[in-house]
């Protein structure tokens, strides 16, 4: 019987990419679901055989620690040589895309708060 090893919500192409190659190398057998066209499941990694759930887990705990290492110190080389995003940088080069992000951020906060400012006065 099959068995999820990872659920694809947030998952980018590359970390699907790396996380099939290495079951591959290690020979664990395993095939891939796609995200629902409504949104109510995102798809995942699932081993074919149970008996290869704890080795896989083993290998995905390693290898999610080295790519956390590594993402975080491309993160840091990005912010030191100022290639990585941030708001002030976005803010600059899209500036009424970010205006009307928050003024839709403000408009909801809005339209949560009413029902307790009409309830209070």
């Amino acid at each position: 019987m099959a068995k999820l090893l990872l659920n694809l919500r947030n998952v980018g192409e590359d970390e699907r990419r790396e996380v099939g190659e290495l079951l591959d190398r290690n020979e664990i057998a395993w095939y891939r679901t796609e995200a629902s066209p409504w949104g109510i499941s995102h798809g995942g990694i699932w081993l074919r055989e149970n008996d290869d759930h704890p080795r896989a887990k083993a290998l995905m705990a390693t290898y999610q620690a080295e790519r956390s290492q590594r993402v975080r110190a491309e993160r840091e080389a990005a912010l030191r040589d100022g290639s990585a995003e941030t708001f002030s940088g976005l803010f600059r080069q899209r500036p009424l895309y970010v205006i009307a992000v928050l003024l839709g951020m403000l408009a909801a906060a809005a339209l949560v708060l009413l029902p307790f400012v009409l309830l209070r006065g």
